[in-house]
């Protein structure tokens, strides 16, 4: 049900948490199954999983990751057909809830999706539209990843945060040449939330 989500029985704008309960490395609706080396994964005690939105692979570890949902029906006065621009309210809602946590050097990304030479394997390798940033001492790390998936009636906004980013873990269950090189090379790239709640802020937010 985590990576298979069905849309609300309402036609309402709506926020949904979902839990982690397994370790698990969850690839893109379209990625290929082959960037997983699925013995190393196994031996590692974690599940591969598929999700019906795009982009890259995302490791889920039980406490480790805030993973929401964002469900909008298409009569939303937020609904965007653009799909470049779809997410830039909820790069607002995130930028907002986590600068009241304390976050900051808040930033969406609003242009076109940057690429490494990572970013089809490794969501957070890539910045994609809609994306939101922190910049601390010069540095800008990804902090929100947002993948989308879109129907007539419907757009879903799946969204991962880390509390921890283990780079090395995630890049660990890779099949490609040079993955553990690389996730050195990607261990301080991306931003922490540490234990911070996330939930009331998002609902306030989403219901004014």
């Amino acid at each position: 049900m985590l990576h298979q989500p069905e849309p609300p029985v309402s036609a309402v704008r709506t926020v949904r948490e979902l839990v982690v309960t397994k370790p698990a490395i969850v690839l893109g609706s379209s990625q290929s199954a082959d960037d997983i080396d699925p013995d190393l994964a196994h031996d590692r005690g974690i599940d591969i999983a598929r999700r019906r939105s795009g982009g890259g692979a995302v490791l889920l570890v039980p406490d480790e990751h805030v993973w929401f949902d964002f469900w909008l029906p298409s009569h939303d006065p937020l609904w965007v057909d653009d799909v470049g621009r779809a997410g830039d309210w909820l790069a607002g809602v995130w930028s907002e809830a986590l600068g009241a946590l304390g976050q900051v050097g808040l930033g969406a990304h609003t242009g076109p999706m940057l690429h490494s030479e990572w970013s089809a394997r490794v969501c957070f390798a890539g910045l994609g539209p809609g994306e939101v940033t922190a910049t601390a001492l010069g540095v800008t790390r990804k902090l929100v990843g947002v993948s989308q998936r879109r129907t007539r009636d419907w757009a879903c906004f799946q969204c991962v945060v880390h509390r921890r980013w283990d780079a090395a873990a995630t890049f660990a269950v890779l099949s490609a040449s040079g993955a553990s090189e690389a996730g050195e090379q990607w261990a301080q790239r991306v931003a922490e939330i540490g234990d911070a709640p996330m939930r009331r802020h998002l609902e306030l937010i989403l219901s004014r």
